[in-house]
């Protein structure tokens, strides 16, 4: 017998709409086969299908119903007229006892499916999710939060489009077995998107409307350098003195290229730094934290969750 798919496909319909803050809705989809998601870390990763430009959900609601199926060979084989956008998206809560799940969108105008999609969505509206089974076999995917299970400093750095998978890492810390330091800097469009948070953290809210012409990434970049890291690395084992160069001075390094660089450590490994943002903003950062102040870049999950000029949403 084959092993089942480690993702599926689920027909999902959309239950409510809450809004957040003034930039990120959360929407709570149910459905039938729900209960049969699973999610193993805060900033697991999904996609959504969106029917839009011809695009139609039907072949994919059916396959949807199969119990077992590769839903990739199945959406690639649509014709391309007919293939549903996609996006990636984070679960940012999953409730299988009650068939729920919800995921945040950023709203940013009628520039994109996603976008557009959530900017008219209401009750009883139709998508397509790829989701991990809850009874698939092997190992399990769609996730960067690995934090070492000795670590004594995390750093989380996000924006916008990273906020829910922040906010649900957040929630999490006090499962570590150990209280390590923890700083969140947190990157919105506007103020009023902050947003109550645990404060397990220090965190740092970055608007960019509270200085207009602020470049997006801008201001993670100049609070990062506001945080004296490199006396507390060379405490864990760091030396910017001999601090990586190579690749991560982006010599050679394809800039159009995405960037998805999980850290490669053990559970003895002290500090940790998860950052995801736009993929240019995230590559500057990574860069700063390894050649600068000294950070093994093995400490660092990087993460371009999308692209400044491209259609994203």
């Amino acid at each position: 017998m084959a092993a089942k798919q480690r993702y599926r496909l689920f027909g999902i319909t959309l239950a409510r709409r809450t809004q957040v803050s003034a930039s990120l809705v959360r929407f709570t989809f149910t459905g039938p086969d729900v209960s049969q998601m699973a999610t193993y870390a805060p900033d697991q990763r999904v996609k959504l299908f969106f029917p839009e430009g011809g695009g139609n959900l039907d072949p994919l609601f059916e396959i949807a119903k199969l119990e077992e199926h590769d839903w990739y060979s199945a959406y690639r084989a649509l014709p391309d007229a007919q293939r549903p956008s996609a996006r990636t998206y984070t679960i940012r809560a999953l409730r299988p006892e009650q068939a729920e799940v919800d995921v945040e969108f950023v709203l940013h105008g009628d520039n994109g499916p996603a976008s557009r999609w959530a900017m008219h969505a209401r009750p009883g509206d139709l998508l397509a999710m790829t989701a991990p089974a809850a009874n698939a076999e092997g190992p399990k995917q769609g996730y960067e939060w690995k934090p070492p299970q000795g670590v004594r400093r995390i750093l989380i750095i996000a924006d916008e489009t990273a906020l829910p998978a922040a906010a649900g890492i957040l929630e999490t810390l006090d499962d570590l077995p150990l209280r390590p330091k923890v700083e969140a800097l947190l990157e919105v469009p506007r103020r009023d998107d902050v947003q109550p948070l645990p404060q397990a953290a220090k965190l740092h809210w970055l608007a960019r409307n509270a200085e207009p012409g602020c470049q997006h990434g801008e201001l993670l970049m100049r609070a990062l350098r506001d945080i004296d890291l490199q006396q507390e690395i060379v405490a864990l084992g760091g030396n910017p003195l001999t601090a990586t160069k190579g690749s991560e001075d982006g010599s050679g390094e394809d800039e159009n290229a995405p960037l998805w660089e999980p850290a490669t450590l053990d559970d003895s490994a002290p500090f940790y730094a998860w950052i995801a943002a736009e993929t240019k903003v995230a590559m500057k950062l990574r860069r700063y934290l390894v050649n600068e102040c000294g950070l093994p870049k093995q400490y660092v999950t990087s993460m371009g969750y999308w692209r400044l000029g491209k259609e994203n949403g």
